[in-house]
């Protein structure tokens, strides 16, 4: 965004002629950027952040490997055509933010399935907490292309947390079954009575 409070926008046009190796690492990084395709090879990103300085890098890749990039520096005249930009970007975020909230079932069952079963061990905290890691570097990589505020993301956001307070029971009691000492639901809890 300008001073202004006006986006500003980057038209990006990449051909890599015949090598699809470059054609499939631009593909990644512009995706990876959060850009929104107007056309094959065309697409649209937001001039905000590091996008600038990485779409720069990413062409003048392509223009050292025998392809063509440009980046045209532009704004909206029609704020609905604009509008129509920003709302597509945000619907792909929401797929993504919604990937997430379905995948999050799968690692709360696992974690409550292990723990039924008395398996609360130091691998399988090793296993969950990978799982988890992967989660939380999926959200953040969503998050970063994000520019738009989706409203998918609180969803996203509340899944991974969900994940997280279970990985986090799932650890203090693989740490109690392992070391012999009870976790903080087993510790009885202390009344403190005023003597009269």
């Amino acid at each position: 965004m300008s001073t202004d409070g006006q986006v500003r926008w980057l038209l990006v046009s990449i051909t890599t002629g015949a090598d699809a190796s470059l054609r499939v690492h631009v593909w990644r990084q512009l995706r990876k950027l959060g850009a929104v395709y107007l056309q094959n090879s065309v697409c649209l990103l937001p001039q905000v952040g590091a996008v600038p300085q990485t779409v720069q890098r990413l062409a003048a890749r392509v223009n050292s490997s025998g392809g063509r990039a440009r980046i045209l520096h532009t704004t909206f005249t029609d704020p609905a055509e604009e509008a129509a930009i920003a709302g597509e970007q945000r619907a792909d975020r929401d797929t993504e933010y919604g990937e997430v909230v379905e995948r999050t079932p799968a690692f709360l069952d696992e974690i409550a399935k292990e723990t039924a079963r008395g398996r609360a061990t130091y691998a399988e905290v090793e296993e969950s907490e990978a799982d988890l890691e992967r989660f939380e570097k999926w959200l953040a990589a969503i998050a970063a292309r994000d520019y738009f505020n989706s409203p998918g993301g609180q969803a996203a956001r509340d899944a991974v947390q969900a994940c997280r307070a279970a990985f986090t029971a799932f650890e203090a009691a693989a740490l109690a079954a392992d070391t012999g000492t009870p976790t903080a639901t087993d510790t009885p809890q202390l009344r403190v009575v005023d003597n009269p």
